[in-house]
């Protein structure tokens, strides 16, 4: 790709922290990292992945969550010991120039918000088929979803945290309580034949469940939030990993046991789980579920975003008005409002195709992936060599390369934006020249 000289962000140097006032604490960053990952994934990829490989969906679930395990170790190692508001782009523009960077800040603000109103939808969806509302309201509801985590990201993260930390402690409390009523209701026959679809099959539930475990590279936007970042970081997510596993674990033998071949049936999978084990009060935990994913998962990622958004905004990337608020305990305000502007042309858009939320997830999924290819890379050359974070950062550059290919055929986005990432590039230069001939 195209690079271009451009000078580092403003932040700690590297190897060092500087001093951090009151901020996001472990309980409150492990909230924000369970919340960004053991997302909306709970509602409805444990039926898909089901349907896409029976009983041995399972294994999909465990092997995404072995490969994730460097992903995230990596992005702590970064986050930790790099913090700044740009998150991946910060890391791409220090390893592979400028060019690089901005596409990856463009990949994360214009296509991974294109699964915001995705949550949101889901949301609506799970809402109107618990209160047998007519589907219309799906809009309406999703429109809604989306204003009390602006609310709370408007008057800064600290305020978001512990919304985050207690919406995470009510998720985790009733992924547990769903688990639980499964059990007396699991049939051990449900397991056979193990692999209906073949191996092929599990491929499918691999590449599905890249949705469920996206989400490590949040808290490297947040970094600089952190009273200690070196110390927190990394174990928050470490804890997260071990939540976010076992929660996924669970829901996926919980959905294969009880719901059988007819885990993939339906847009709400959650929904004919609990109504199978708790037919009077299932129904509504599926709806406190529903809107505490929806909500939390939102509240994690716009702050994340408007950090970003700011940071793309001090370095150019974005117009300059957008940079209020990219320093360390700020609130982006201008940028959030972009964020808000850009997630409702895309929830508009959704409307416009029907709901269907096919092409947006692969969009999202695609885009992730080519982020987190960039930000592997990157981490192999400006992590220590021979550290535990560099060599998880070479492990796990092997998987995303491996994701990237599989992806290929859903990498038309993620390609625009890196295009107008090098025309941005271009037009620099061009007018540079211009400068210096005059």
């Amino acid at each position: 790709m195209t690079t271009e000289t451009a000078p580092r962000p403003a932040g700690p140097a590297r190897g060092t922290t500087a001093p951090r006032r009151a901020g996001l604490g472990l309980v409150q960053g492990t909230a924000l990292y369970i919340a960004s990952v053991l997302g909306t994934g709970i509602l409805t990829l444990p039926g898909l992945a089901a349907a896409a490989a029976g009983p041995a969906s399972v294994l999909a679930v465990a092997a995404v969550l072995v490969l994730s395990i460097p992903l995230a170790g990596t992005f702590a190692a970064l986050a930790s010991r790099f913090p700044d508001p740009g998150g991946v782009a910060s890391y791409v523009r220090r390893a592979l120039g400028g060019t690089a960077a901005r596409a990856a800040g463009y990949w994360f603000f214009f296509g991974i918000s294109i699964g915001a109103p995705v949550v949101a939808v889901l949301g609506g969806e799970y809402a109107v088929a618990v209160l047998g509302v007519d589907r219309a309201a799906v809009p309406w509801i999703a429109a809604a979803i989306f204003i009390p985590p602006f609310v709370a990201n408007w008057f800064g993260v600290r305020v978001a945290g512990w919304v985050q930390f207690v919406l995470t402690g009510l998720l985790l409390a009733l992924v547990i309580g769903v688990v639980a009523v499964a059990v007396p209701a699991a049939d051990a026959t449900n397991f056979q034949p193990f692999l209906p679809h073949g191996w092929a099959g599990v491929g499918t539930a691999v590449s599905l469940f890249v949705w469920a475990f996206a989400g490590w590279e949040v808290g490297t936007h947040l970094a600089g939030e952190f009273r200690d970042p070196r110390r927190t970081i990394p174990l928050a997510t470490g804890i997260a990993i071990v939540v976010v596993g076992i929660g996924y674990l669970a829901l996926q033998w919980a959905t294969v046991a009880v719901l059988g071949e007819s885990a993939g049936e339906g847009v709400v999978p959650l929904l004919a789980l609990v109504s199978a084990t708790a037919p009077g009060i299932g129904p509504v935990l599926v709806a406190i579920v529903a809107a505490i994913v929806t909500l939390g998962v939102l509240n994690s990622y716009l702050p994340a975003f408007g950090k970003l958004g700011a940071a793309l905004g001090r370095d150019g990337d974005l117009p300059r008005r957008f940079a209020r608020g990219a320093a360390d305990g700020e609130v982006p305000r201008p940028a959030l409002a972009l964020t808000g502007i850009l997630m409702a042309a895309y929830l508009v858009a959704m409307i416009a195709g029907g709901l269907d939320l096919t092409a947006f997830i692969l969009i999202h999924t695609s885009t992730m992936v080519a982020i987190y290819t960039a930000g592997m890379l990157a981490a192999t050359r400006i992590l220590r060599r021979g550290s535990l974070g560099w060599v998880l950062a070479v492990v796990a550059s092997v998987l995303t390369l491996g994701l990237l290919v599989l992806a290929w055929q859903h990498l038309l986005v993620p390609g625009l934006l890196a295009l107008a990432a090098v025309a941005v590039t271009l037009v620099r230069r061009g007018r540079a020249r211009s400068a210096t001939a005059i």
